[in-house]
């Protein structure tokens, strides 16, 4: 028996790394002490145990579980104790519908972060919309119950279908020009139903495809997905202004019932009446206020009428029509003596100031002698002053004067000395010079040019 195992361990041993796809069955791991993990992988007809050493599974991208179609790179193993074959998996990744779903979820996660998921983003879609586009196959049931919904719910809007391909190759490109030319139709429609039938994961992936996301979210107009069924749910629905569960579902969502409408219409006329005769009653009760302050306010002002009435009526000058002539006359001819006595003591006023101003102006030059005497002495005294402050001055200026007449050069040259001009200006010094160098003699009366001969 030995020998048969040892022959059987070694014909695995000759097998080469294989590629195994399957479905994870019976998973258990990793274990809680070596950390290795123990499943098998099956498909329709036959199944293996299969091994994942700590270290392999360490470097995963993903766990593993139940249920999942898994690529598993690795070789077999005879286990010579026991007789048990089994495939040692050295690396996983995901295939079929769990690759798909992976690769879905890295695109909803990119299309989340620049934003197009948000609902800030999303557009609100008419409560009653009176024309609707639908973008979809038009060989199959869904755009008859779309139909059918729209009749039904409320005949008075109009669809207007676009066909595309729903599934399968150039698919989504279909779909994107279906969105284009509908988007365009004019008039243009209150929204958009992008919708399809239920299907399988790979069947939806048309709906999951990037360019096709992006073509919904950049619609102007609203655009109300209605894919698959309840339990799907793709990209183009995360992105779309509404997500519908089924085609069914977002056709309803767009066309409320006739019924619904003739309820609200009634439940908004009962509102409406009751707000009505709210206001009406609260305007008839301001309006009889009004009246009884315009009656108050009236009576009031026809009693204070009466009373200015009977007032006037009794005033002399109602009476009696000459009283205010005589009355008027009476002032003119007080007014007139008042004005008369006025000028009379004016005039004689003016009179006596006139006769006393010869006076007043003997009196006021009378002082004029003594104050131009005092203004003789006074220029007398400063004149001295002046005299006396200045002398000494002018005697200090004289004497400096004197001084540098005496010092200035032009008289040293006068006696007869004469200065020697270098080519750097003054010379102090014989050594200035050596022979040959040009040399300017200034004088009292005149400058000599010379060129030195020698220098002692």
């Amino acid at each position: 028996m030995s020998q048969a195992v040892e022959i059987a361990a070694g014909a695995l041993d000759a097998i080469p790394q294989l590629s195994v796809l399957g479905e994870v069955t019976g998973f258990r791991g990793p274990n809680a002490r070596s950390g290795h993990c123990y499943f098998q992988i099956k498909d329709d007809s036959a199944a293996v145990d299969c091994i994942i050493w700590k270290g392999a599974y360490l470097k995963r991208t993903f766990d593993l579980r139940d249920g999942m179609q898994v690529s598993f790179k690795g070789s077999f193993n005879l286990y010579k104790p026991t007789g048990r074959m089994s495939f040692v998996a050295r690396s996983f990744s995901l295939a079929g519908e769990g690759l798909l779903r992976q690769q879905v979820a890295q695109l909803a996660e990119k299309l989340r972060r620049e934003g197009l998921m948000d609902e800030t983003r999303k557009r609100r879609i008419p409560v009653f919309c009176s024309r609707v586009a639908v973008v979809t196959s038009l060989s199959g049931a869904v755009i008859d119950d779309v139909k059918r919904t729209l009749r039904r719910r409320n005949p008075l809007v109009e669809l207007v279908c676009v066909g595309a391909k729903v599934q399968g190759e150039g698919a989504p490109a279909e779909l994107i020009e279906g969105l284009r030319r509908a988007a365009a139709i004019t008039p243009a429609p209150d929204c958009i139903l992008l919708v399809r039938g239920g299907g399988s994961f790979e069947d939806l992936m048309t709906f999951n495809d990037e360019e096709l996301a992006r073509a919904v979210a950049a619609c102007p107009v609203p655009v109300v997905t209605g894919i698959g069924h309840e339990p799907d749910t793709s990209i183009c629905d995360m992105v779309s202004d509404r997500r519908a569960s089924t085609p069914t579902a977002a056709a309803e969502s767009v066309a409320p019932a006739m019924t619904e409408l003739a309820d609200v219409l009634e439940a908004r006329h009962q509102r409406l009446g009751a707000a009505m005769a709210s206001m009406i009653g609260s305007d008839q009760v301001d309006l009889e206020m009004l009246d009884q302050r315009g009656r108050r306010a009236w009576d009031t002002y026809t009693a204070r009428l009466g009373d200015a009435l009977d007032a006037a009526a009794c005033r002399p000058c109602l009476n009696d029509p000459t009283f205010m002539v005589e009355r008027r006359e009476s002032e003119l001819a007080l007014t007139a003596d008042r004005l008369s006595g006025a000028i009379t003591r004016s005039v004689g006023s003016f009179r006596s100031n006139f006769e006393r101003l010869p006076e007043r102006l003997i009196a006021s030059t009378s002082g004029l002698d003594g104050k131009r005497h005092a203004l003789t002495l006074a220029s007398s005294r400063l004149e001295h002053q002046g005299r006396t402050m200045l002398s000494k001055p002018a005697s200090d200026l004289g004497r400096a004067a004197a001084s540098l007449d005496a010092l200035s050069p032009l008289k040293v040259l006068a006696r007869g000395y004469s200065i020697a001009y270098s080519e750097d200006g003054v010379a102090t010094s014989a050594k200035t010079f050596k022979p040959g160098d040009a040399i300017r003699v200034r004088m009292s009366d005149g400058n000599v040019s010379a060129t030195v001969n020698a220098v002692e």
